[in-house]
């Protein structure tokens, strides 16, 4: 089945660029020019994956995501930005995106990274543990549900996938370049701060004490690992 993606875009030409672009490669695409409408897409309809634009009238695309995370979404978040520095790059991560594009990009770099985005990784698809528990989080797979000390935690579907993968690799030590490949879904490696951005945002949200983490460790030199 094609998979079905809402482009929440201000521009014209832009939005014509993309919508044709998208339907040629066979995806089912809708447009939304402004934040409340994005929001009434959503709210009505199932999207596979956002292209949100953080430059809209009204309500920034920022807030759009946040009150989608807010509200317990986990599609994938594809963030199109006119921003270069890092800090707008972060407060997108940190507002719950999965992933950014800075404008203006090649055609070519946008599909590849919708592709990553909508590859479900095979570890995920068939694992055979339903529920996980470390410290006061629990974590139900079905359900992509996070509870800590009894509480919803939102978290972006590539928060939870990478969550996903630490927990079903627990105490082996990961490269970023193995998360790349296996979470992101990339082929070709780009250099990227994205996987040591989205651990940040899990340790702020999961652990006690996210400046001395006690379940996801740096291991200098090589990578990450899950312990607990």
């Amino acid at each position: 089945m094609a998979a079905r993606i809402l482009i929440v875009e201000d521009e014209a030409g832009l939005i014509t660029t993309l919508r044709d672009r998208l339907r040629k490669q066979g995806y089912i695409v809708s447009v939304a020019r402004d934040a409340e409408s994005a929001l009434e897409a959503t709210a009505k309809h199932s999207f596979d994956l956002i292209l949100l634009d953080l430059m809209l009238p009204g309500q920034s695309g920022l807030a759009v995501c946040e009150k989608l995370r807010k509200g317990g979404s986990n599609t994938p978040i594809l963030m199109l930005t006119a921003r270069r520095q890092t800090r707008d790059k972060v407060a997108g991560l940190k507002a719950g995106g999965d992933d950014y594009l800075t404008k203006p990009f090649h055609m070519t770099e946008l599909l590849a990274r919708i592709e990553a985005l909508l590859r479900r990784p095979s570890n995920l698809s068939g694992a055979p543990v339903e529920h996980y528990q470390f410290g006061k989080v629990e974590i139900n797979v079905r359900r992509t549900e996070v509870l800590r000390s009894g509480k919803v935690v939102p978290l972006s579907a590539k928060e939870f996938q990478l969550l996903h993968y630490f927990l079903e690799h627990r105490d082996a030590t990961l490269s970023r370049e193995e998360l790349l490949r296996d979470v992101w879904g990339y082929q070709e490696l780009p250099s990227t701060r994205t996987v040591d951005v989205h651990v940040a945002w899990l340790r702020q949200k999961l652990e006690q004490d996210p400046k001395n983490p006690q379940y996801i460790l740096t291991v200098v030199g090589f990578g990450y690992k899950f312990a607990g």
